[in-house]
């Protein structure tokens, strides 16, 4: 892990990858942190992008009060870009992560070459009662978000999908309880996405799992369509469901590097 400075903060960055090589940002997802990219870096470093993936503020080992809105998080990227030297970059999000990279590439049409929106849909509404529970019951949230993170044990096995449910309850644990909470309101409460969809000019590629109920693909289909200033695609990774970088990582990377 690298360590920069990005409004008077210290920020956690991992980097892999050339310093020349052209630069594509990953940011996580709601009470998560750079961890959830790690099975991706390597090979995406290997096929010729400088790899950075930052901890937002309060999560990992940034330092800073948490963000509670997603266009202060997409600032917040753009600080970031700037700290790092970085004009132009290809950006990839997963879940609350994706409206970030969303509002990024809304915001700054020109720096951003490549969209990538994994796990994605806008608006991203947040159910009530797991909205409570993050607020009042930790524990009860963080088993809700790992019974639909995740496609079905069927599908991937009683012991894969247990060692999945370990690791992102840990991830989770990691964060603190008012970091999910506020991260989560942050999702429900943006509902500037169709519009800022329309404002991106560059390439886009969504990737969702066919067992993803979080944000299940013929629900992003509405975003999909949004994108009236540039192309987009969607496609949709089988027996994959919302963690699809965890549950298959060699997939997704092979989906991002077919849209260079």
């Amino acid at each position: 892990m690298n360590e920069i400075q990005v409004s008077g903060h210290p920020v956690a960055v991992a980097l892999q990858g050339e310093a020349a090589a052209p630069p594509l940002l990953l940011i996580h997802g709601a009470g998560h942190d750079h961890g959830v990219w790690d099975a991706l870096l390597p090979a995406l470093a290997q096929a010729g992008h400088r790899v950075i993936a930052p901890d937002l503020p309060a999560h990992g080992a940034s330092c800073g009060p948490p963000l509670a809105e997603i266009d202060a998080m997409a600032d917040w990227v753009l600080a970031l870009a700037d700290a790092l030297g970085v004009d132009s970059f290809r950006l990839a999000g997963h879940s609350m992560g994706s409206l970030i990279a969303l509002a990024v590439a809304a915001r700054a049409p020109a720096r951003v070459r490549t969209l990538y929106l994994l796990g994605s849909l806008a608006p991203m509404p947040v159910a009530p009662f797991v909205l409570d529970a993050a607020r009042d019951d930790p524990p009860a949230a963080w088993a809700l978000i790992n019974k639909f993170s995740f496609a079905p044990a069927e599908v991937l096995g009683e012991a894969r999908r247990r060692e999945l449910e370990a690791a992102n309850l840990a991830r989770m644990q990691r964060q603190g309880a008012a970091v999910l909470a506020t991260d989560l309101l942050a999702c429900d409460r943006w509902r500037d996405g169709l519009q800022a969809a329309a404002r991106v000019r560059c390439p886009v590629l969504m990737i969702s799992g066919d067992r993803d109920r979080m944000t299940p693909a013929d629900a992003a289909l509405p975003l999909r369509d949004a994108f009236t200033g540039c192309e987009a695609r969607l496609l949709v990774l089988p027996g994959l469901g919302h963690a699809l970088m965890q549950e298959a990582p060699q997939p997704v990377v092979d989906a991002m590097l077919a849209r260079p």
